[in-house]
């Protein structure tokens, strides 16, 4: 099966001869990888272009005195939770990234496009979450600054392309090679893990690009592929699909919890909810608001979802539920 080249792309890859400099040479070689028709006939050039996109923007960014650029190995929280975006090249995460929050990161439609870690603040109803765009993940390249980010996060969004035949099986090829680095990609975390080196990350997939002619069948694929393990959500960043939808899956993802403080004798403060994790009580909420307020507690009053009745007075072990307005008693 031929590859057929277009004259437009036989073009290109003269410029990228002619080229002088790593810069001017990875521009042609961008233009090469968006003219290069993408099919079966295809993958071993595209391969190579991917290998020599990658080096190219690592000759491209290192310093005049030959250091290579180092990027960060952790970005600070903020928010109620940190959120990673991660997968293979060119699955759609930055643009989710830019689609999702006020972040500008380098969209372009070649590989690599995302050299270090970006991220954005995502608001979802009165809370603010924090995401971050990662750079891609195949079967040979992980870089230690990524895989730190996913360890350490609250939750990830495995991205799949749902315009190319093998974003599955790229995504797959991105979770085997976590899984060399005792990192599983998990929807429901398992219990005893005695091993303090494996780590599992509470994941949702996010396939993207639902706007694709054949996207629909693709997606009908992947759900038979990927059967049950992690939950699968469709969107469109371009267009704007499903977007509210995935704010609240990513919260969701996370397993945290809003509460309402109320001061005695006043209303309670709907616009600055405390956030903890699900399944928490009266104590984790008033250690969330000061760290020796637990000690000084005796009790408290709850409205909403956990309480039998609206101003219920209960006890420190209370459990409380998302949308609760707890007044505490010391």
């Amino acid at each position: 099966m031929a590859v057929n080249l277009t004259p437009q792309y036989h073009e290109a890859e003269e410029q990228y001869k002619k080229a002088i400099g790593a810069a001017d040479k990875l521009e042609w070689l961008q233009k090469m990888w968006v003219l290069l028709p993408k099919h079966k006939a295809s993958e071993k050039l595209q391969a190579d272009l991917k290998t020599r996109l990658s080096d190219l923007r690592e000759e491209a960014e290192r310093p005049k005195g030959g250091a290579k650029k180092t990027s960060p190995g952790k970005i600070p929280r903020q928010g109620a939770g940190q959120i990673v975006l991660v997968g293979a090249p060119n699955g759609g995460k930055s643009q989710l990234l830019a689609a999702l929050t006020s972040a500008k990161p380098d969209i372009a439609p070649y590989p690599f496009t995302t050299r270090m870690p970006q991220a954005g603040m995502m608001t979802f109803e009165n809370i603010r979450l924090q995401l971050i765009d990662t750079p891609p993940i195949t079967a040979d390249q992980l870089d230690p600054p990524t895989l730190s980010l996913i360890r350490q996060a609250d939750g990830c969004a495995l991205i799949i392309d749902l315009s190319d035949d093998d974003g599955y099986f790229a995504a797959q090829a991105a979770i085997e090679r976590l899984e060399q680095a005792k990192t599983y990609l998990s929807h429901d975390i398992p219990e005893g893990i005695e091993d303090w080196s494996i780590q599992h990350v509470r994941t949702l997939i996010v396939a993207t690009r639902l706007s694709d002619p054949a996207a629909q069948e693709r997606l009908e694929i992947m759900r038979e592929l990927a059967g049950t393990a992690l939950p699968i959500f469709a969107i469109d960043s371009v267009s704007g699909e499903n977007l509210e939808v995935i704010r609240r899956e990513l919260f969701n993802l996370i397993d945290i919890i809003r509460i309402y403080p109320k001061k005695p004798g006043k209303p309670a403060d709907r616009d600055q909810p405390i956030t903890i994790n699900r399944g928490g009580n009266v104590l984790d909420f008033a250690a969330a608001i000061h760290g020796d307020l637990p000690d000084q507690l005796k009790s408290a009053r709850v409205w909403g979802p956990s309480a039998p009745h609206d101003g219920q007075t209960v006890p420190k072990d209370h459990v409380i539920q998302d949308g609760d307005t707890v007044e505490l008693q010391v």
